[in-house]
């Protein structure tokens, strides 16, 4: 009971912290995250034949600077988009107006007297304008989070080189110490490879989600590719919300419930293609995550930290998962939170 009540306390003493802790562990984890990714991309160059004479730590310097300007790239993208829904605001306003007075016509409730009733507290009472207010005062916040990633992440990728000495050191001994890089030289390479692989994937899904805009002709597709791709590793939960801000807005843009269900079908057909046929075997055995504990980690995360630990939620969760499988002592609890078994 005594062990109870302190393993208790422990979890809701952690939670707390995660909670308060969130302006510094968040942009750090991000980091994490992306020099996993990094590194694993500066790797691969090695086998490009022109990049891989080229030493390690310049291929890293070019993958920082590459993922600087990316970060950089996305901030910007950011800001154009929403400035551009604002001058947009009047145009989708009035078309959306008009598709909901068709569908009251319709329904033969156009010329009825509650119709005005309806429109004036439904229709008549959004304000789009308030809608984007809110995001535009968070811009400061997530440009900070964004400097402050690509900022630890250069200083993560300094301290790898010095970090096997480290190790050594601080095991007492040379022996001692090969094993503990042997160690983190397998948790490294299981990690980095799950999350430069799901980065490809998405990537790969925004591409694909890019082009069905594109040739449909729904604005802003840059951003809602992105977007996309971003939400692709919220499992479950982030495809079907990635389909859904582009439907609205081509039925803001459009005005027509056809054009919706296009952009629906053409989306979802690319989600489908991509989450039930390329990532599985891309991903091998790197992802073998149980349902219910993706599910337990994004409610877990999101709760804590909202959209951005719905992101970081099965990356962090997976990447805990290989690091309990590699070690002896742990591997049987790696077994039960994968789907299968096997890790």
């Amino acid at each position: 009971m005594r062990n109870t009540t302190y393993g208790l306390a422990l979890a809701l003493m952690l939670g707390w912290l995660l909670w308060i802790g969130k302006p510094v562990l968040l942009p750090v984890l991000a980091a994490v995250i992306a020099v996993y990714v990094l590194s694993t991309a500066a790797a691969s160059m090695g086998r490009v034949p022109v990049l891989g004479q080229l030493p390690g730590w310049m291929r890293r310097t070019l993958i920082l600077i590459g993922f600087a300007v990316a970060v950089s790239l996305l901030f910007v993208l950011v800001i154009n988009n929403i400035l551009q829904v604002l001058a947009a605001l009047p145009r989708y306003e009035s078309n959306l107006t008009a598709l909901v007075t068709r569908s009251a016509g319709l329904l033969g409730i156009e010329d009825e007297p509650t119709w005005a009733n309806v429109r004036r507290f439904t229709i008549d009472r959004i304000d789009a304008g308030e809608l984007v207010t809110p995001a535009l005062l968070s811009l400061q916040g997530f440009g900070t989070t964004l400097f402050l990633v690509v900022l630890y992440a250069s200083f993560f990728l300094a301290e790898r080189g010095v970090m096997a000495r480290k190790v050594v050191i601080a095991m007492g001994g040379e022996d001692a110490g090969e094993r503990a890089l042997s160690l983190l030289a397998r948790i490294n390479e299981r990690i980095g490879g799950y999350l430069f692989v799901k980065t490809v994937v998405n990537v790969i899904l925004g591409a694909l989600s890019f082009a069905i805009m594109f040739v449909l002709g729904i604005e802003f597709a840059i951003f809602w590719a992105v977007l996309i791709a971003f939400l692709n590793y919220i499992p479950y939960i982030g495809s079907i919300i990635g389909v859904i801000f582009p439907v609205l807005l081509s039925l803001a843009q459009f005005g027509t419930l056809s054009m919706a269900g296009v952009v629906m079908v053409t989306l979802t057909a690319a989600q489908m293609f991509v989450g039930g046929w390329l990532e599985p075997r891309m991903m091998g055995r790197a992802f073998n995550l149980s349902p219910f504990v993706v599910l337990l980690a994004l409610a877990f995360w999101s709760t804590l930290w909202g959209l951005p630990g719905a992101l970081l939620a099965v990356p962090l969760t997976a990447s805990l998962v290989l690091v309990l499988a590699e070690i002896r002592a742990t591997r049987p609890i790696a077994v039960l939170l994968s789907a299968s078994g096997r890790v």
